[in-house]
């Protein structure tokens, strides 16, 4: 209360102690905050400079949604007055950046857009600086509305950039112009695609030349600071320049500028440099000229002290590796993978392996490079690296006699690792023929080599083996009674763990009981795999959340694949996927996301469709990342919707420019009416914010919504395209009739084009109880006694749209002895008993 009584204070001192003491320790929820609401507006209104900056600094630090709800509207037009003084223009920018970083709904800016963009035109520099920080903020939430500053942006750089240090004395730092302010005008202009105004576009080419130019004349200080400036100013206009990606000669200026800061004796700067040219190596006009620096880039790899450096000199080795320097590229990498640090040890197995398969003209090579990987850093080699070189072989006829060979080569070393043994085995099993000629590597000899290796293996690799010699018993019936001997042994019949005893009994009483033909048939060779996703590729996007992984250009090669069936879960697979039974492999690559994580040009990748989790549901994790939680909940009455979706930062790094919006095809827009409400620019490391979205239904819809997020994070943008589950079923409204009502319906809802029956086979567990949740999640109301049959289920709802109420009725019956559903749906409308009955057969 002393506090309060103290801004009512004309003393200065007095008055800046009071504020000072609410800044620090006043709780926004505390009842003293409308005394202090008050105070403020007093001082606001007193035009006093000194206490309307005293009240701004209060208001920008305490930063509380009442506080922008009492002066989030007061506050712009103090900023845009033209009897403002320059010291509360600067001071309002910052507290209405403040405010639009905490409560942004609360800030109306429309009104005030044009005038606050004029004031990068302000003859006080202090005052642009401000406004440029609050223009970056707004222009990232609503691009259209600030486009104008572009060309205001250009102008003032422009002036900045060619003038002498004595034209801007107060604001030039150590001999460079107002570097602070050039940083945030490239800043900004990164919000927007190049100038479509040729004019506009040529201004911005010289004023970027200009600095480029100035980098290179000799400091005029070998002070700290100077250089520093100076760098800042360079590296964020190299940054525009990669963000236009429009301008070859800039591009490559860009590229040889930070060429000549790899041997910079500053580790930042070194640092800066690598993670620069990673993203221009992703550019076909700089790709070349960022290959000119390999021997630098391959020095840093060796002799940096600085983990990180070395780090950032992997990606980007990774980043130019091409066709024509691939096998220089892969052998430095696993040079340095014996002296790595153990941190980064398991992502350059995986680039590693990524860039063998990728530029692979000669497939032994590929092999070689791989079992030399596994040598070298074995307990760093994922399941995905020897999955995928299990996959290439099967699906290459050219290479399969070498890599059996070769693996048997290794397989001799003494010491072996527990994935070279998977390996040996998994392709010895399949492939061992092909090199059986020869009495050194006889059947016998390939059998006892395999053999020696059983006893050091853990339980998932002995059953792979396991696998391997009965594959053995029917491409080699010499060993026939050697192996039934190993299978017929107490340790293996009687084996304490369930799946390996299981297999040697299989096994055994196979190899005893089938023909020739019929062994044959089922240890066959293991098909090709079919083409997908490369799982490695999939891990190592999936692990470099930071998106330091730009994606070559001049890789032509796309990469493609599953896991094999033998060896897609850490516990071993049931013997018929072993056994090749099912030509199908299971898709363990499928749990892992796609590339939400990669350059500065990073395509919108496309996240997992998980919309039938909530057909039934209306809670829920949508989508989840390293980076990102995406978490929704939802609420429909008759045609409207309402869903909050909570958006987590699971990082300790902030995200930036965060913005999120749904999209929806043309058709879908005249059936479905979803308005997004603004969601906070900016979310702090560990932190979750909140968007509502208010949906309607116009008509009946088949097709869903797609929410898009974007934001910064680690100076790199982010794309992700999610299906929103907004589906038919949500706008249900459960109707309770009696038995007659409903067969009287039922009979009225009789035509051929109002009936959709489906019969289909379980998919999961026939469960009574499971069963009733399903259909009440999915909006009916059930209705008790109805159905002769008690097993049956019978349900009414009426769906609501703006246009009409569609009834419907629904029976399900169960035949629990043979696994199978009848699912019969009766509606007035047509295309609604088709989308009703596909979504509710997807959830039994």
């Amino acid at each position: 209360m002393e506090a309060v009584n103290l801004l009512s204070s004309n003393k200065y001192t007095e008055k800046q102690i009071g504020y000072l003491f609410i800044s620090v320790l006043v709780n926004s929820n505390s009842d003293l905050i409308r005394l202090i609401n008050n105070a403020i507006k007093n001082d606001l209104a007193s035009r006093n400079p000194t206490f309307m900056n005293l009240a701004l600094h209060c208001i920008a630090n305490v930063g509380s949604r009442e506080m922008a709800e009492a002066f989030a509207s007061e506050i712009p037009r103090i900023l845009v007055a033209g009897d403002s003084m320059d010291s509360v223009k600067q001071s309002a920018a910052l507290c209405l950046l403040r405010l639009n970083r905490t409560s942004p709904d609360l800030v109306p800016m429309e009104e005030w857009t044009a005038r606050v963009v004029h004031l990068l035109n302000d003859q006080h520099l202090g005052v642009v600086t401000a406004a440029t920080s609050l223009i970056i903020t707004l222009a990232q939430k609503s691009p259209d509305d600030f486009k104008t500053s572009v060309s205001l942006a250009v102008t003032r750089l422009s002036r900045i950039v060619t003038s002498a240090s004595i034209d801007l004395q107060d604001y030039t730092y150590y001999f460079v112009a107002a570097p602070w302010l050039s940083v945030k005008l490239l800043r900004l202009l990164q919000c927007y695609p190049p100038p479509e105004d040729t004019a506009l576009r040529s201004r911005l080419t010289e004023c970027l030349e200009t600095i480029l130019n100035k980098a290179q004349e000799p400091p005029k200080s070998k002070k700290v600071q100077h250089s520093n400036a100076r760098n800042a100013v360079l590296l964020e206009a190299i940054a525009l320049i990669i963000h236009h990606d429009s301008e070859p000669t800039l591009l490559v200026r860009a590229c040889n500028q930070l060429g000549q800061f790899l041997q910079h004796r500053e580790t930042n700067l070194r640092y800066l440099a690598l993670e620069s040219m990673c993203t221009l190596a992703s550019s076909e006009f700089s790709h070349e000229a960022v290959k000119t620096h390999i021997e630098t880039v391959i020095s840093a790899l060796k002799t940096e002290r600085d983990v990180s450096v070395r780090q950032r000199a992997v990606d980007l080795l990774y980043a130019m590796c091409d066709r024509s320097n691939a096998r220089q590229i892969v052998a430095e990498m696993l040079g340095y993978l014996e002296t790595a640090d153990y941190s980064i040890r398991e992502e350059i197995v995986l680039k590693v392996a990524i860039l063998a398969e990728k530029y692979a003209v000669d497939y032994t090579w590929y092999v070689d490079t791989i079992l030399n990987l596994i040598r070298i850093a074995g307990d760093h080699v994922s399941e995905e690296v020897w999955y995928r070189v299990i996959q290439i072989v099967i699906n290459r006829d050219d290479v399969q006699g070498y890599a059996a060979k070769t693996v048997f080569e290794a397989l001799q070393a003494p010491a072996c690792h527990e994935n070279l043994v998977k390996v040996g085995g998994y392709i010895l099993g399949e492939f061992g023929n092909l090199i059986a000629g020869d009495p050194r590597s006889s059947p016998l000899v390939q059998f006892n080599l395999l053999h020696s290796k059983f006893h050091l293996c853990s339980v998932p690799t002995r059953a792979l083996l396991l696998s391997a010699y009965i594959k053995f018993i029917n491409l080699f019936p010499e060993v026939k009674a050697t192996i039934q001997d190993v299978l017929r042994s107490d340790s293996q019949l009687r084996n304490a763990d369930v799946e390996l005893q299981q297999r040697a009994v299989e096994y055994l009483r196979l190899s005893c009981i089938a023909s020739a033909d019929i062994l044959a048939t089922v240890l066959e060779e293991m098909p090709p795999f079919p083409e997908r996703e490369s799982s490695i590729l999939a891990k190592l996007k999936k692990k470099k959340g930071s998106g330091k992984l730009p994606e070559n250009v001049n890789g032509n090669a796309e990469l493609h694949a599953e896991e094999p069936a033998a060896a897609n879960k850490a516990s071993p697979p049931p013997p018929t996927e072993v056994l090749a039974l099912n030509p199908t492999p299971p898709a363990a690559a499928h749990s892992l996301l796609v590339d939400v994580f990669s350059d500065l040009s990073a395509p919108t990748a496309v996240a997992e469709d998980h919309l039938s989790r909530f057909v039934c549901k209306n809670n829920g994790v949508l989508y989840e990342s390293q980076l990102l939680q995406v978490g929704l909940k939802s609420e429909y009455r008759q045609n409207l919707g309402r869903i909050y979706v909570f958006y987590g930062n699971k990082t300790s790094s902030s995200f930036l420019s965060f913005s999120s919006w749904v999209s929806s095809s043309d058709v879908l827009k005249t059936q479905l009416n979803v308005h997004a409400k603004a969601v906070e620019p900016v979310i702090e490391g560990g932190a979750q914010v909140q968007q509502v979205l208010n949906i309607e239904c116009v008509t009946d819809f088949s097709d869903v919504p797609v929410l898009n997020v974007q934001f910064r994070y680690a100076g790199t943008l982010q794309n992700i395209e999610v299906k929103l589950p907004v589906m038919l079923n949500k706008f249900f409204q459960p109707t309770e009739m009696t038995s007659q009502d409903f067969f009287q319906r039922w009979k009225q809802l009789g035509a051929p084009q109002q009936e959709v029956q489906k019969i289909f086979k379980a998919q999961h567990p026939m469960e009574t109880d499971a069963a009733k949740a399903k259909l009440l999640g999915f909006g009916v109301a059930l209705l008790e006694g109805v159905d002769p049959n008690p097993a049956n289920f019978v349900g009414a709802g009426i769906i609501h749209s703006k246009s009409a109420q569609v009834g419907c009725l629904l029976r399900l019956e169960p035949n629990t002895h043979a696994q199978m559903y009848r699912l019969t749906l009766r509606t007035s409308r047509d295309s609604v008993s088709q989308r009703l009955c596909q979504l509710l057969s997807e959830q039994f």
